[in-house]
């Protein structure tokens, strides 16, 4: 794994179509693209301006693996082909071991969330009505519990800086019409279940994740992006799992905490840009997180 950090890939060779909060896409040809994971990461949507070496690595290496293990529920947008076959020589080094190339789709305007347990923005919500995004849920439940059933949750996607936005699955058949919002539900809750089902048998507790998907030239749904991901999911040991607490986590839940008690000339950072700087320690324990995740599920 290469120890210097790539907060922004430069290609020469392949058009950029966009950069996101952590991935760099460029263009192959009309009917693919190549997408870079960089060591940029986001906090409530907002990019902080300090990479975390290694981590679009692990990223994609985490991506692969569960494309692979769920690839019988639903096409997913890989090609099989190597990143380093589409770009020159001297650029070889910037996508190695951290891109995927991919099919272009038309992707879906909302994301698929699935969540198994209380957690995060879903508690705050539970405890101020005792629903999540529209869907009722039993009273007593604590920070942390897991859920009856697993529940989905659709998001709109957010633009550069901005917030996603919780949606009812009603708004969500609005959108993109109720038989595809019907699919897309039934399809992310099944990836979420059978993943949530391994990870547990790895140590890890997998509270919540989004899905997104595209349609490909023919109209199949299919899967795209990265999936269940430390930047995608809630991971949670099971060892130290708590009802009523706010677990630890092998994601970047360990940075966000961080945000929420940080001091910005004074008073608590507004989550808005610009980020404040991150100390070396906090990306280095991130990282080591990430990294733990990776090597508990592909054990």
């Amino acid at each position: 794994m290469s120890t210097s950090a790539l907060l922004e890939t430069r290609l020469h060779s392949l058009p950029l179509l966009a950069r996101g909060k952590v991935r760099d896409n460029f263009a192959v040809g009309e009917d693919r693209i190549l997408m870079v994971a960089s060591d940029r990461i986001s906090a409530f949507d907002v990019v902080m301006g300090e990479p975390i070496p290694g981590k679009g690595e692990l990223l994609t290496q985490m991506a692969l693996f569960w494309f692979d293990k769920l690839g019988h529920i639903v096409p997913n947008h890989l090609t099989g082909q190597a990143p380093e076959s589409v770009v020159a020589p001297d650029e070889i080094e910037q996508v190695k071991g951290r891109s995927m190339l991919v099919k272009r789709l038309k992707p879906l305007p909302v994301e698929a969330v699935v969540r198994g347990y209380l957690a995060g923005s879903g508690w705050k919500e539970y405890q101020h009505n005792g629903q999540v995004c529209g869907v009722a849920l039993p009273p007593g439940l604590k920070n942390a519990s897991r859920l009856p059933e697993p529940i989905f949750t659709p998001a709109t996607k957010a633009e550069m800086g901005e917030h996603d936005e919780n949606i009812s699955f009603e708004r969500m058949s609005e959108i993109i019409g109720a038989d595809l919002a019907g699919r897309v539900r039934d399809i992310a809750i099944r990836l979420y279940r059978e993943a949530a089902a391994y990870a547990l048998t790895r140590g890890i507790i997998i509270a919540d994740t989004k899905f997104e998907f595209g349609l490909d030239q023919d109209g199949t749904l299919t899967l795209m992006d990265e999936i269940l991901t430390p930047d995608s999911s809630r991971f949670w040991p099971q060892a130290s799992y708590q009802e009523g607490t706010n677990p630890p986590s092998y994601d970047k839940q360990f940075l966000r905490d961080w945000l929420e008690s940080v001091q910005v000339d004074g008073a608590p950072w507004n989550k808005q840009a610009p980020a404040p700087v991150m100390p070396t320690s906090i990306a280095k324990t991130t990282a080591e997180r990430y990294r733990s995740a990776v090597a508990a599920l592909r054990a």
